[in-house]
């Protein structure tokens, strides 16, 4: 069974936001927001209505980045990601227990849901890239 999902690597300057999942078999893990795309959604749709819902926050979405496929014991994930930018600054966690802005050094720091880990090389290259672009 395949799961199609989406998810947010929200940036802002530095820094990369990340989520920690609150409940499931993942409790605890650290993770890039966003969520399943429903049956005839756009996927792009689907990451906008998701970080309303997860985060009551609105989002531009900057680009896509990659797909990550990944197989966990009882599914196979396929996750888009895309790079985002946030419309307003505030944030409120409704599904996560806790939050991070975390720099491309930072990105290890965390115990990362294995999926969402393989973004990890891929992200600090692009933020170093934009690090040494603005300076």
């Amino acid at each position: 069974m395949t799961i199609e999902v989406v998810a947010a690597i929200i940036r802002k300057g530095d820094r990369i936001f990340a989520t920690q999942r609150g409940y499931g078999d993942w409790k605890d893990y650290w993770e890039f927001p966003g969520g399943k795309v429903e049956a005839s959604e756009a996927p792009e749709d689907a990451l906008l209505r998701e970080i309303r819902e997860e985060l009551d926050a609105e989002i531009i979405i900057d680009r896509f980045l990659c797909t990550v496929e990944w197989d966990y014991p009882k599914f196979h994930l396929s996750m888009r990601c895309y790079i985002c930018s946030l419309l307003t600054e505030a944030l409120h966690l409704n599904e996560h227990e806790a939050s991070r802005w975390l720099s491309s050094h930072e990105l290890g720091t965390v115990n990362w849901l294995p999926a969402d880990h393989q973004l990890l090389p891929l992200l600090e290259q692009e933020l170093d890239k934009r690090c040494l672009v603005t300076q």
